[in-house]
């Protein structure tokens, strides 16, 4: 993605002018000394999404007003204010006159999530508002705490969405109704949706342990992908919050059907760092309630785990979890990773379930920056463009990126692309995951 900061600063100047010299001067003079100078930007320069903001804010300020929104199909936006109010006024000024169809936001747990979700629904008063709770926010080019980022998506991309929430104390009763629902208000079967045309978000109380209860509900109903993450509470592992619609909910589960347009399309990238290794566990018992695995291959699951490793079973196994989760293989590369989590006695607890005879591999840690630069650029390729992003990052990769100081080499990935996301427990893609990126792409189709 190139040039749009130069043509916008183009038309500014172009709308301003009229074809006076002088003016045009005077304009460019007016540019820079706002803190933006046109020298630096040329067709080749990289669409950066703060810059884009900028010269929207400027473009009002000038009263030019054939910058209009709808160029500008997603756009995200992050505020470090520290109440929610500062801090929904500030999301509120970066998108000011953005005719969203949806605004997803992600926000750190110390805010007051109700109230930030009811000022940003007032705001956007004609959006489908939606948002969680985090364990570290993600935006275009940046990893933050204690921050609030945000994402306006328009019809150009999204051109019908239907919001539900679900009670997880009642979770197959409110999966019916809210898909019922969803199918009154697009006049269609969920099983009939099609899954190019439709795409699903989801977000659920991160401390519920109900993903995957709920995943496989959902894929009871439909066809189409539901991606999202389990909202977070800086690791404190006590209370975590979904929004919509103005409130904040726990032990509940947001989930929006999104009808894409006719003139944009999305994908989904999954990518995780690890190889699967030789070495297979059989899961011979387990509590399936406390995702724990009480045996492994018909040992204690510690010791069989210890003896995969090839360390002995004396040894603390729990050193070597972030570097050698477990996982599912689904075809040749595919791998659904379950994270260990703790030992207890000689059992292990897992981030994820693993069934009773569920056969999982071995994991070896490779490297988080190259092979999500490597995901995102095949999709690039293949999609041709990218507009925006919604990531849901695992925190045990960010934590793995924090341990190893490679914060800024992760955002930089981003900095290109309108980007939003955050430090999740858990991801959703088909089932429920950990150690994986997973992240919604859309694009509009023949700009040009």
């Amino acid at each position: 993605m190139a040039g749009k900061i130069r043509e916008m600063i183009n038309r500014i100047i172009e709308e301003r002018s009229k074809g006076n010299p002088a003016i045009e001067q005077m304009t460019i003079a007016k540019l820079i000394l706002k803190g933006l100078n046109p020298n630096r930007f040329d067709s080749s320069s990289a669409d950066d999404p703060e810059i884009i903001n900028k010269l929207l804010i400027i473009a009002k300020q000038l009263n030019v007003m054939n910058i209009k929104e709808d160029c500008i199909n997603i756009r995200s936006a992050y505020s470090t204010k520290a109440s929610a109010a500062d801090a929904a006024e500030d999301i509120k000024s970066q998108l000011t006159g953005c005719n969203a169809k949806l605004l997803v936001f992600f926000a750190a747990p110390d805010f007051d999530q109700e109230n930030l979700c009811s000022l940003l629904q007032q705001a956007f008063i004609n959006s489908i508002v939606v948002g969680c709770s985090t364990a570290g926010e993600i935006v275009s080019g940046k990893l933050l705490n204690n921050s609030v980022a945000a994402m306006a998506v328009n019809s150009n991309i999204i051109s019908d969405a239907k919001a539900e929430v679900i009670d997880l104390k009642n979770e197959n009763e409110s999966i019916n109704a809210a898909f019922n629902s969803f199918e009154e208000y697009f006049h269609e079967s969920a099983y009939d949706m099609d899954a190019a045309k439709y795409v699903g978000l989801i977000l659920i109380d991160g401390v519920s342990m109900k993903e995957e209860k709920i995943m496989d509900l959902i894929g009871n109903r439909t066809n189409v992908f539901f991606i999202g993450g389990s909202a977070g509470d800086n690791f404190r592992f006590k209370e975590t919050q979904v929004c919509a619609g103005g409130k904040a909910y726990t032990d509940a589960s947001v989930l929006v059907m999104l009808k894409i347009s006719d003139r944009a399309e999305f994908g989904i990238i999954k990518t995780q760092s690890f190889k699967a290794l030789d070495k297979v566990l059989i899961a011979s018992k387990v509590n399936k309630e406390m995702r724990e695995v009480i045996e492994f291959n018909n040992k204690p699951a510690a010791e069989a785990y210890a003896e995969a490793i090839g360390i002995s079973p004396a040894e603390d196994v729990s050193k070597y979890f972030a570097a050698h989760p477990v996982g599912l293989q689904i075809g040749d590369n595919d791998i659904f990773v379950r994270s260990p989590l703790k030992v207890n006695g000689t059992s292990i607890k897992f981030f994820c379930n693993i069934l009773e005879g569920m056969e999982v591999r071995l994991l070896q840690a490779t490297n988080i920056i190259e092979d999500t630069r490597k995901a995102l650029e095949d999709k690039i390729i293949e999609m041709g463009r990218i507009d925006g992003i919604i990531n849901f990052n695992c925190i045990e990769r960010t934590m793995e990126l924090q341990k190893k100081n490679l914060q800024r080499e992760y955002g930089e990935i981003f900095k290109d692309i309108p980007t939003i996301g955050f430090s999740t427990y858990g991801e959703q893609y088909i089932g429920h995951l950990n150690q994986t990126a997973a992240m919604l792409v859309f694009k509009q189709k023949n700009i040009i």
